[in-house]
């Protein structure tokens, strides 16, 4: 199991008034898995996202992560999980603009302590996502269906178990949006598992299981017939 999460419950605290966020979640999500996060707003899909992305801590429960109870990890220990074997797709790119692409998939690896040639696998990352004519292009000189490809880039340059996709549609038109999911539904077809937060119920179709939550609460899990996913065109390199 790559992640399970046991009655976990998130609440925030602002000086007497604590808003309960996530109230019991149970979740079990295995290894290769394609897993949507669905919700109206407010109802904790972000949260419990960075919740299993170590981006947040719960307030209580239990939450193993390959097998190891995190509960008493050390933020460092937090942190080289998120870099090494987790990767984060956030939509609003998130990229550095007056660097280079290349440059801007390179930066997780300067943190990551390994000793493998920067910029060679983050060269095969851009091909991968179809941007290798791309790479000395500044990030404030491509396209927003582009940048989104470099963000993923730029999650798979460490070579992760799982990638969180956070609403990584939202900001790109129909034609660009379909080739950022046909890029996550190859990487699942790899063999890595993807868990996709969206308000969208066309893009949470590209998955085989759809978990809803409302009110802090997961109301609904199930699995999508192969007959009703959504599967996107392949990726061109010049759009």
């Amino acid at each position: 199991m790559l992640i399970e999460l046991k009655n976990i419950i998130k609440n925030y605290v602002n000086g007497d008034v604590v808003t309960r966020v996530l109230r019991g979640i149970n979740l079990r999500i295995e290894e290769g898995e394609f897993v949507a996060i669905m919700g109206p707003s407010g109802s904790g899909k972000s949260t419990l996202m960075h919740t299993i992305g170590f981006l947040d801590r719960p307030t209580s429960g239990a939450y193993l992560f390959d097998g190891e109870n995190t509960e008493n990890f050390t933020d460092d220990e937090l942190a080289k999980i998120r870099n090494n074997r987790i990767g984060f797709v956030f939509q609003s790119f998130n990229l550095l603009p007056r660097t280079s692409v290349l440059d801007n998939v390179m930066l997780p690896l300067l943190y990551s302590g390994t000793k493998i040639s920067y910029e060679n696998r983050a060269k095969k990352a851009l091909e991968a996502v179809g941007l290798g004519e791309r790479m000395d292009y500044m990030s404030n000189q491509i396209s927003g269906g582009q940048k989104q490809r470099v963000a993923i880039a730029r999650a798979l340059v460490c070579d992760p178990k799982v990638i969180f996709a956070d609403e990584p549609t939202g900001n790109l038109d129909s034609k660009s949006g379909a080739t950022v999911m046909n890029i996550l539904e190859k990487l699942n077809k790899d063999g890595r598992t993807i868990i996709l937060v969206t308000h969208d119920m066309q893009v949470a179709l590209h998955a085989n299981r759809i978990v809803t939550i409302r009110d802090g609460e997961i109301i609904s899990d199930v699995l999508v017939p192969e007959k009703d996913r959504v599967h996107s065109k392949e990726v061109k390199e010049d759009e």
